[in-house]
């Protein structure tokens, strides 16, 4: 998935690991990978094999049963002998969706000094936002977990604060040992979900040493910035952040940055300056490499790469995913445009909800419209049908 103008969102734990000194990554994937497994491929394959750096692409393999993987412990689970083979020690697993800069130094050395067994790393978040989409869990003076809740709807406050929860970040570190007893004790639970949040953690509290790692910023003691960036609000909602004149997550920053393939494309272009209105121009807004605005306007918004944006027309508060085409007089506002979509003339999206509903574009609760192109009757896949006269076509 796209974010900030020029990344994915799996740059951003990637980058911690080699930011944080760890240069032994793997990145489980499971079905309809293949984007995924590209950028990986493209992105991720500079480091030195010779010194036992990598960071590999671990599909689901159906060593240890048929099935894809289950769930979270389930995808470590189906590589333990991959993993054998590499004899860590120490064992980081870390989500994929999430925006966030972290030095996991740190937490494992918190791990090791408190001689964990298992160690979560954890954010206070409003108690709203745990509801329902994030862990839970209530900690003792010394950060050891008493109590966790997967995606409870009412969510345990802290202690100080009513209105904050202790949230998992969906990271965790495990003595290796200790993880491989666990998972193959959880693959012999027909009951269990197989999914470290659900089952792993709950099933071990009470009998071992699982602490919470609180995520704060080294400056002002404060949580850190971190973003779930899982529905369309919250994705929109962060990439938007990036367009202040002072964002919480610094992308500019030199000492940890944010790595990414980058394509070879001309820098972005603005051209007209007419008296007419025909004027070509972007205010509080970030351009990608290889986008032209020609004779438009852009306000507060994204634009990555590739994107074309003709005369007359204005584009506000929106995320504009790589390659898509709008054309002249259209009027974009409160939008995520997929990747490849062509906005003929006069579009209009983010004016109405209801005319946005008829043509089948997707609406949240908070206005944000969703198009496709798919959803524009643009769908470049080959259907069957296609197919078949594609293969009559060329059969002598």
């Amino acid at each position: 998935m796209y974010f900030g103008g020029k990344f994915r969102i799996i740059d951003f734990p990637l980058s911690n690991c080699v930011n944080s000194g760890i240069r032994r990554v793997a990145v489980l994937t499971q079905y309809k990978a293949h984007s995924l497994i590209r950028h990986i491929v493209s992105s991720w394959t500079g480091l030195h094999g010779d010194l036992g750096e990598f960071v590999e692409v671990w599909p689901a393999s159906q060593r240890t049963s048929e099935n894809w993987y289950a769930g979270t412990a389930d995808a470590v689970y189906q590589n333990l002998d991959v993993i054998r083979e590499q004899r860590p020690e120490y064992l980081l697993i870390l989500a994929g969706d999430h925006i966030y800069k972290m030095d996991y130094g740190k937490m494992l050395a918190a791990h090791v000094e408190k001689k964990a067994d298992m160690t979560v790393s954890c954010i206070e978040v409003p108690a709203e936002v745990a509801a329902g989409a994030l862990g839970v869990m209530s900690v003792d003076e010394d950060y050891r977990i008493l109590k966790f809740e997967e995606k409870p709807r009412k969510p345990t406050p802290l202690p100080n604060n009513p209105k904050m929860a202790l949230a998992s970040m969906g990271n965790y570190v495990f003595k290796t040992a200790f993880l491989f007893d666990q998972l193959n004790i959880d693959a012999d639970n027909q009951g269990s979900n197989h999914d470290f949040g659900s089952d792993i953690i709950p099933s071990i509290i009470n009998d071992y040493q699982v602490y919470a790692y609180p995520f704060r910023d080294l400056e002002t003691g404060q949580s850190a910035y971190w973003r779930d960036v899982g529905t369309l609000d919250l994705y929109w909602e962060a990439n938007m952040e990036l367009v202040s004149v002072l964002p919480e997550l610094n992308i500019y920053d030199q000492k940890w940055p944010i790595l990414t393939h980058h394509d070879p494309l001309a820098p972005a272009k603005f051209v007209f300056n007419d008296d007419d209105g025909r004027r070509g121009f972007a205010v509080d807004s970030m351009v990608s490499s290889g986008c032209v605005v020609s004779g438009a306007r852009i306000e507060r918004s994204l634009l990555f790469s590739g994107v074309t944006v003709e005369a007359f027309s204005s584009v506000t508060d929106s995320v504009v995913l790589p390659e898509v085409e709008i054309g002249e007089h259209c009027t974009i506002q409160n939008a995520i445009v997929d990747r490849g979509c062509k906005l003929p003339l006069r579009t209009e999206i983010g004016v109405n909800a209801d005319k946005d509903r008829s043509r089948g574009f997707r609406v949240t609760d908070n206005g944000i419209v969703l198009v496709t192109p798919a959803m524009l009757g643009q769908d470049f896949h080959y259907t069957r049908e296609r197919r078949v006269r594609l293969r009559r076509r060329t059969v002598p």
